[in-house]
């Protein structure tokens, strides 16, 4: 009954997306998939899906005339409130595809930053939130004052929107001066705080978003940080002490990367991320039991070439074996179409395809963690002769 209750509370949201040219109906449909679990994490219940085959988004509409009127049909006839773009939308876009649906538009990075606005906890990750949500809210405050085109041709009314509107932007300017100001006041205090521990060797997990970073520092440290098989349940960095054979470390746990987050997104989060740049040895975790895991090794990869981190000392961490089903793997060159990939078969592929010092584990039942540690210590070794 509260399981019903809880669902009941939840927005119906529909999800849309397009097929691009160069894009599989496979791919597309994990990228909804993605976006369904955003939602999911944000509060919102998906009630439909939506995808149309177009070389490129419409630049009015997002998607074709038609594919929105099937989407307007659903939206009115089902009490949907939100409607969900898998890609950031153009201000003018929202305004067009709002007009025509009638319910509430967001696109995914608008879903993210309001995910990231639940989850922040500390000032650091507080004041990034904001920050990155004031810029992205400064091109669409036009949208907001679509009440005064109903008026337009009265006396005296279209000045004073657009002197509001003026007024708004200039007042979101000086709020991104002054957060990022505070930002910079933050890191200084956090660069005070990494000089303190000079002498110990800094490691730092990255990842995609959910792939078990914060299980795998709960079991690495013997501590309890708060880990959720959601995206982004951890936002804010959290630093741990550990010990491997009396060598004393610093683990640090680190915010998801995902797919289709701006570049200007990044940059809000970097400071959060310095522990990254900071670190000595990177831990890449992957979700292994994920269909996609390849792809977000990738954006994982391009993430730590934005940040400059992409050269350090890395482990990759193949975690969630448990959860790994044998499957067919199209996509690598098997002449059998009808080939499994076994995990064996899978770990001696990636064994013999990188330079970078793999494991495979699972955080969730400490299997093969002694091995990590193994290749942890090694790697540590290395370091200091």
């Amino acid at each position: 009954m509260a399981e019903q209750l809880k669902e009941s509370n939840l927005e119906k949201a529909v999800l849309i997306g397009v097929i691009s040219q160069n894009q599989s109906i496979e791919t597309a449909n994990e990228y909804l998939e993605e976006l369904s679990f955003l939602a999911e994490t944000a509060g919102a219940k998906t009630v439909a899906r939506f995808q149309q085959k177009l070389s490129h988004p419409d630049p009015r509409t997002y998607v074709g005339k038609g594919k929105l009127e099937e989407i307007t049909h659903f939206v009115k006839n089902n009490n949907v409130i939100i409607a969900i773009f898998d890609d950031e939308l153009s201000p003018s876009q929202i305004k067009n595809i709002e007009n025509v649906v009638g319910c509430r538009v967001l696109d995914r990075t608008n879903l993210i930053l309001d995910i990231f606005a639940k989850r922040a906890r500390t000032a650091q990750s507080k004041t990034q939130v904001e920050l990155a949500q004031y810029k992205y809210l400064l091109p669409r405050l036009t949208r907001m004052w679509t009440h005064l085109e109903k008026q337009r041709g009265g006396i005296g009314l279209r000045g004073p929107g657009e002197t509001e509107i003026e007024t708004d932007r200039r007042a979101i300017r000086n709020k991104i001066s002054i957060l990022k100001e505070k930002l910079k006041v933050i890191e200084k205090q956090n660069a005070t705080q990494r000089k303190q521990r000079y002498g110990l060797v800094r490691v730092a997990l990255v990842g995609y978003t959910n792939a078990g970073k914060s299980t795998l520092m709960n079991v690495l440290t013997k501590s309890n940080v708060f880990a959720e098989n959601k995206l982004f349940a951890t936002l804010d960095t959290t630093v741990r002490k550990m010990v491997l054979n009396e060598t004393a470390l610093l683990l640090s746990d680190t915010v998801g990367f995902i797919r289709k987050l701006p570049h200007d997104r990044v940059e809000s989060f970097k400071t959060t991320l310095e522990e990254v740049r900071e670190a000595d040895i990177l831990l890449h975790v992957i979700d292994i039991s994920h269909p996609t895991f390849e792809d977000q090794i990738e954006v994982v990869q391009q993430t730590l070439v934005d940040l400059q981190a992409a050269n350090k000392p890395t482990i990759m961490i193949f975690n969630k074996i448990d959860q790994f089903k044998t499957i067919q793997m199209h996509k690598y060159d098997i002449s059998n179409d009808d080939a499994i990939l076994t995990l064996e078969a899978l770990e001696n592929s990636w064994m013999a395809k990188v330079n970078t010092p793999c494991v495979f584990i699972s955080a969730a039942s400490s299997q093969n963690i002694k091995d990590l540690r193994t290749k942890l210590l090694e790697m540590i070794s290395k370091l200091k002769n």
